[in-house]
């Protein structure tokens, strides 16, 4: 009984988890560097990694850039479809944290966009867009959920 209700609070508990991480670091940034500055804590990383406070009306990664509207109504879509149908996916606990990590990273920057009209993203690697914790929650929990989606498949054959 007790390891249904902790699968239950999973998805809510990661949600509001990664939410949370998410806005906070937004706020950290926008209220600790200056537009376009980037600022290295590790200076040996600073060919590497920095965190630059950017403004991003696009997508994950700065794909289709000034489409807000449009992105608001897909992370709306994307938030309903994930709360009307997890009660219909597995009953498994790498499902339920992908989802989890889905919406956090969907709503952090559903957020964002009604809030600013653009997403705050940060993490610069120099040789990749800069981007944002919830877009990482994004990309890592689609990547899970299409491993137990594709493990599930190969182990069917």
């Amino acid at each position: 009984m007790l390891n249904q209700k902790w699968k239950e609070a999973l998805l809510p508990g990661v949600t509001l988890l990664m939410l949370g991480i998410d806005q906070f670091s937004k706020r950290l940034v926008s209220r600790h560097l200056s537009l376009g500055e980037p600022w290295n804590p590790i200076s040996c990383l600073r060919d590497l990694v920095s965190l630059t406070y950017i403004t991003n009306t696009g997508a994950a990664f700065g794909l289709f850039p000034d489409h807000g509207l449009f992105l608001i109504a897909i992370a709306v879509i994307v938030v309903i479809a994930i709360l009307v149908y997890h009660r219909h996916l597995p009953d498994k606990t790498l499902v339920r944290a992908s989802l989890g990590l889905q919406l956090g990273g969907a709503l952090g920057n559903l957020i964002d966009r009604l809030r600013y009209g653009y997403v705050i993203d940060f993490i610069d690697f120099k040789v990749w867009p800069v981007f944002n914790l919830a877009d990482s929650a994004i990309v890592v929990g689609v990547v899970v959920l299409a491993y137990h989606l594709l493990r599930g498949r190969a182990q069917e054959n």
